[in-house]
């Protein structure tokens, strides 16, 4: 019956792809824009612009407040929340891109098709297209016509010779024929933006409605807008009783929405942020395409190559499907079918996955943000931590755009994981159910069915007397009750207990095996307990990433050093803040010249001569603590100020302190 069902099964139309023999066959190409050429006339061209760039920004100093050449090698500040970050988004996705090709090219660079050493070329590769792309960057610095026009002539030029040479050649035998075409539309897209972008600021120049200065991050209003919104009263909300919780429907809106970013006026993200975005998610769309190519077309022509010769084979392996030849063939191309419709369903579960965790981690990365502005440590670190600058917290902060790592292994474990899953889903469960033969799984599970009903009716046992039996309700609480029945069950199903504790340990490594997957790819929460957390180093660099961004960039107090820079121009009079809320108009609308009595000077005087010596940053900078570190006194410093009682021989003393911090500042 089973050979029966198994004949009559209607396969699936599996043979519309040409033959193995009609397989077309890929020769290397050479594009007319000659790759060697064209990087050796943009190295140069990228050379003279940025000669050009020196020398405009040594003239024009004054005006753009930049110190010639040391000023153009700053090219983004990374700490301005206010800048346009389309830009330098661009440019590193650019590089990412180039970082892929040049691990997948057998020519690294395309200066030498030496093939020998390529781990050197790939070194040098590292550092070489980082300063390729460097003037793309640059030319955005000046914020001046020239620099636009340069910059959108070179962005034309690397758009350009790029598209000609996708176009001469669309078709290269590495890996697949167009995954060297599939690849490169995110480098297109970002130079494109780029070309688009640069006559864009050049026309906005030239009309002189640019905004963009470069000195705008303290200038700009979304800081004060910030702290408006963070001052302003908020209407009251319907709290609902305590007795009523949200219903099944409403949960899963609000689930929903929690992976959903949408923007705020008064929150803007980060440049590195932003950054680290784009790169996941460029990131996920080369892996995606990469695992695709490599392994479908495999699986395809490893399909259409089975012939009646397979039956021997399998045979040699003592596999026998059938005495049949042709319906041994049709099996094997049906099961290879199956394992490529699990293939792609892996993949497309692992990219739809990653993709949902980066929306998450977007909307968790502005809730940190928002409660660390607000002071609330705990809340995100869940123990208290000093939100200060130190070697480590600065070096994460530097290689936060890790995230195009952890993107890459995420892929490849979720699709391995998916993938088995599904294979074992399909090849023990589903085509056992259609063939109606080869029901091992069901056959060992039915086998198994006394235990299984044991464990089911002792659990059900253990709730239904819980619930009915050994709690009692009095007078609206509840406390045990029959408590030597109690225990007496509790003796007599220990054994049972012990078989539970098995299954549960069981599910317990099948769910953190499954969200350590899922999460893989995400740096803003910790795989590990919070007790170890820091053993995680993708969450402890994420944590000490949050440090410098807030201690550097708070909008509050940017918001406050704008005000006090409004506040002493360079006329004498004082810029009245626009709708300022009560609590940040920090002077006057004239500031007027008084003649100040000498007591209110020295009074003055004193005041800031403590406050110098409290100052925490000029602890070093004192004569005093130099002396007493070299002495080993200079424990007598407690967060910057002086404690009431020093050492002998510490020479401590107010007027010594106060010396130091006058000659330091």
């Amino acid at each position: 019956m089973a050979r029966d069902a198994l004949m009559d099964y209607e396969y699936p139309d599996l043979d519309p792809l040409p033959t193995v023999a009609q397989q077309e066959v890929i020769l290397p190409c050479n594009p007319t824009a000659d790759d060697k050429l064209y990087h050796i006339c943009i190295t140069a061209i990228s050379v003279v612009i940025m000669l050009i760039l020196a020398i405009l920004a040594r003239n024009n100093r004054s005006a753009n407040k930049q110190k010639g050449l040391a000023g153009l090698l700053s090219p983004v500040n990374f700490l301005d929340h206010t800048q346009h970050k389309g830009l330098a988004v661009a440019v590193f996705g650019v590089l990412l891109c180039r970082l892929f090709g040049l691990v997948l090219n057998e020519d690294p660079l395309p200066f030498t098709a030496q093939t020998q050493h390529k781990q050197n070329w790939v070194i040098l590769g590292v550092f070489y297209y980082p300063a390729l792309y460097y003037p793309l960057l640059a030319c955005g610095t000046l914020h001046n016509k020239v620099g636009y026009v340069l910059g959108s002539l070179l962005s034309w030029t690397h758009f350009g010779v790029l598209v000609w040479q996708k176009i001469d050649c669309p078709k290269t035998p590495q890996i697949h024929k167009y995954f060297s075409l599939f690849s490169s539309f995110p480098q297109i897209a970002c130079l494109a933006f780029l070309s688009f972008q640069y006559p864009l600021l050049l026309f906005k120049g030239l009309q002189g409605t640019d905004t963009d200065t470069g000195t705008e991050d303290l200038n700009s209003s979304y800081y004060r807008d910030y702290v408006k919104e963070i001052l302003k009263k908020k209407k009251p909300s319907k709290i609902s009783s305590s007795s009523e919780s949200p219903g099944l429907s409403q949960r899963m809106v609000d689930a929903v929405k929690s992976y959903i970013y949408t923007p705020e006026d008064a929150f803007r993200f980060p440049l590195k942020l932003a950054i680290s975005c784009v790169v996941a998610f460029i990131t996920l769309y080369q892996m995606t395409l990469l695992l695709l190519l490599s392994v479908v077309p495999t699986l395809q022509i490893a399909r259409l190559g089975v012939d009646l010769d397979i039956a021997k084979v399998l045979s040699g392996f003592r596999i026998d499907l059938s005495p049949d030849k042709h319906e041994v063939m049709r099996l094997v191309i049906f099961y290879i079918w199956c394992v490529e419709v699990c293939y792609i369903s892996a993949l497309t579960l692992s990219a739809l996955v990653s993709l949902a965790m980066l929306m998450r981690s977007m909307v968790l990365h502005r809730s940190n943000l928002k409660l660390l502005y607000r002071g609330d440590v705990y809340g995100v670190y869940n123990r208290q931590r000093r939100i200060r600058p130190s070697r480590p917290a600065l070096v994460c902060w530097m290689g936060y755009t890790s995230t195009a790592a952890h993107t890459v292994v995420a892929v490849l474990i979720q699709t391995l994981v998916f993938f088995l899953s599904l294979l074992v889903a399909v090849f023990l469960v589903i085509v056992p159910i259609l063939h109606g033969q080869n029901l091992f799984l069901f056959q060992a599970l039915w086998s198994m069915w006394p235990f299984w009903l044991m464990i089911i009716v002792v659990v059900l046992v253990q709730h239904f007397s819980a619930r009915f039996f050994f709690i009692k309700k009095t007078a609206g609480t509840r406390d045990l009750d029959h408590r030597p029945n109690l225990f007496l069950m509790t003796y007599v199903l220990f054994p049972v207990s012990v078989l539970v504790g098995a299954l549960l340990a069981a599910w317990r490594v099948l769910i953190t095996a499954l969200f350590n997957i899922v999460h893989m790819g995400r740096m803003d929460i910790s795989l590990l307990n919070r007790s170890v957390e820091a053993f995680d180093p993708a969450y402890r660099c994420y944590a000490h990433y949050l440090k410098i961004e807030v201690s550097q960039s708070h909008p509050v107090m940017k918001a406050f050093c704008g005000l006090l820079l409004q506040s002493g121009g360079p006329d004498g009079a004082a810029l009245r803040p626009r709708d300022a809320e009560e609590g940040i108009q920090l002077v006057q609308k004239e500031k007027k010249v008084h003649k100040v009595s000498s007591a209110k000077r020295a009074r003055g005087r004193w005041q800031l001569l403590y406050t110098l010596v409290n100052n925490p940053a000029l602890v070093g900078t004192r004569k005093h603590f130099r002396r007493q570190s070299a002495g080993g006194g200079g424990g007598s410093f407690v967060n910057g100020s002086l404690k009431k009682s020093t050492k002998a021989g510490g020479g401590g003393s107010l007027k010594d302190a106060a010396g130091g911090s006058a000659a330091s500042n």
